[in-house]
């Protein structure tokens, strides 16, 4: 059993590996551009007779990070995995009724010719 899982992880890495290095490659892009027009920037800022006020570039905001890549590798393998997909059928999953614990699937409280309707809400 465990050797089918890691053979599924395996698959799934590599299914997310283009996309993920796709990713990591335009945050290290957009980054160099930052850098970038934090040089343009400088180069302005020795000029005697500059008219525009000082722009402050903060290095605490880049997007080619440990942390964004983890994100987004986080973000493409729920995406890839998740059960609902767009332009397929909705997952029936199973569902437990508070009164006597029964287990049952939500598309059995669905009724002919009637959209059955999820209300999400939250308790604070």
């Amino acid at each position: 059993m465990n050797t089918i899982k890691a053979i599924k992880n395996a698959i799934v890495c590599l299914v997310l590996l283009p996309r993920f290095l796709m990713a990591a490659v335009m945050f290290w892009l957009l980054d160099f551009l930052c850098i970038r027009k934090r040089v343009f920037f400088r180069m302005k800022e020795q000029e005697v007779d500059a008219i525009d006020p000082p722009v402050c570039i903060s290095d605490s905001n880049r997007l080619f990070s440990m942390e964004s890549l983890k994100a987004v590798w986080h973000g493409h393998k729920l995406d890839f995995l998740k059960a609902a997909h767009l332009g397929h059928g909705a997952p029936n999953t199973e569902v437990v009724q508070l009164e006597d614990q029964q287990r049952s699937r939500i598309l059995d409280y669905a009724k002919d010719k009637r959209p059955l309707i999820l209300n999400f809400g939250s308790c604070t």
